[in-house]
């Protein structure tokens, strides 16, 4: 049965030592309406590899210096070039060589001379998982940080977590519920897209990334899912960073006769369980543990007090001495049986 479904060209890469068998490749390659680029060895491929996009690698096994299943080994350790399908190519046809390319995560596997009718539906084959693959990519990067995008796709999807040593920050905007009930809802939608647009660029540049939204509340985490030991600076950095943002913001929305916001920025440190929560068919990577209780209560005490941020101790013992915090007070929180010393940040630069 003849499939009717159309693949568009592909950018290929040839790694043919054989200077005959490579031209021969490439020209039949191209004639099938691809774009290929073809070299003679591993060292020039994986060049190529780190410097442009490739769809599909065609590669020999047989090479000098570097042979083709120590390219193969070399491309699948590295995270950006793991996803390309590699099909291997090879004067062997023993049972055994087929097997390891296939063991070690080669797409597929063609023994020369190349039957141009198998080479056709392979690389086709190929590409179409490409572009199942990027689309995949894509859909994951839309509902998630790039740090989870790339765990759930190299290490796969588990629920359950592992202790690590992070730093958690909540911020919400100040009476949105007043905001909200003052305007139309179409505007309310306008303004929380452009505040999250503002507000989740400092938390990705400072290493963080933001957990969930509840409303018009930000939950972001710094030092999980990959780890930092400046998790704490970069949190902070990250909230003073978001209030500047705010303030250019205020003004534009003032010179547009339009609602400003004020937020509350709390951050907590610690040790927490991060890892992913739920279920099998909807699941999100959080992190739980007394450090999101205390951050979430220090955020809520930003309202009480007027300090748009705050810290908790853990937090301020790893700070810059650049960065000036004042003990404001130890408080019980609710649900809390021990006092936490909170700290002010000033967000406001020097004289």
């Amino acid at each position: 049965m003849t499939s009717n479904k159309m693949h568009g060209p592909g950018r290929l890469l040839v790694v043919e030592d054989n200077k005959v068998n490579r031209i021969l490749l490439l020209r039949g390659l191209e004639q099938q309406g691809h774009v290929v680029t073809a070299v003679e060895n591993g060292k020039q491929a994986l060049k190529l590899l780190h410097s442009q996009p490739f769809d599909i690698v065609l590669l020999d096994i047989e090479m000098p210096e570097m042979n083709g299943f120590q390219v193969l080994e070399t491309c699948l350790q590295d995270t950006h070039l793991r996803e390309i399908p590699i099909i291997m190519t090879s004067a062997m046809d023993e049972l055994d060589s087929v097997v390891k390319c296939i063991e070690m995560g080669a797409e597929d596997y063609l023994t020369k001379p190349l039957n141009t009718v198998l080479l056709r539906a392979r690389v086709n084959a190929s590409l179409e998982k490409k572009r199942l693959r990027d689309q995949q990519r894509k859909l994951f990067d839309t509902v998630a940080t790039s740090e989870v995008a790339e765990e759930l796709i190299s290490k796969g999807f588990s629920l359950g977590g592992k202790h690590v040593d992070a730093s958690v920050m909540f911020t919400d905007i100040r009476s949105f519920t007043s905001i909200a009930e003052s305007q139309d809802p179409s505007e309310t939608m306008e303004l929380l897209n452009t505040y999250f647009t503002l507000m989740f660029e400092p938390i990705k540049d400072h290493g963080g990334i933001v957990n969930q939204i509840v409303g018009d509340e930000i939950m972001a985490i710094f030092g999980a899912p990959i780890p930092r030991v400046d998790h704490r600076e970069q949190a902070v950095f990250a909230a003073i960073e978001m209030l500047e943002l705010l303030k250019g913001f205020n003004q534009e929305q003032a010179l547009r006769n339009r609602v400003q916001i004020q937020i509350g920025v709390g951050i907590a440190s610690g040790r927490v369980i991060a890892g992913y929560t739920g279920t099998q068919q909807r699941a999100i990577f959080t992190c739980i543990g007394d450090t999101v209780n205390v951050a979430s209560r220090i955020q809520d005490h930003t309202k009480i007090i007027g300090q748009p941020l705050l810290i908790s101790e853990n937090t301020q013992q790893s700070l810059p001495t650049a960065l000036h915090t004042e003990l404001l007070d130890s408080i019980v929180f609710k649900g809390k049986s021990q006092p936490v010393s909170v700290y002010s940040v000033k967000t406001e630069p020097a004289d």
